[in-house]
């Protein structure tokens, strides 16, 4: 089996326990990734890579409130993990 598939079996199996972590776990990524973009200033790069930041975020929260299908959720969490660690590192080494 595939790591993805792995993980998401462990997801799904016990998707109440996952989905309150998930919650919790990309909320703060996501707020450390806004606090990364906000300290290099306010300018126009800056505004487009926090609505990613937040809409990533957004998107999220609300699969796992609306009830959508858990491949759904566990995909898009993944996504917003994979853009908020992308936006860290970017606005720690390079920006």
């Amino acid at each position: 089996m595939t790591l993805y598939q792995t993980t998401f079996e462990n997801f799904n199996k016990n998707y109440i326990g996952s989905a309150t972590m998930a919650v919790i776990g990309q909320s703060c990524l996501g707020a450390a990734a806004a606090m990364y973009i906000l300290s290099h200033g306010t300018s126009i790069g800056q505004m487009i890579q926090l609505a990613i930041i937040v809409l990533a975020c957004i998107f999220v929260n609300t699969s796992i409130l609306a009830q959508m299908k858990h491949r759904v959720v566990f995909n898009l969490l993944i996504l917003s993990t994979f853009l908020s660690i992308l936006f860290i590192l970017l606005n720690t080494f390079i920006l």
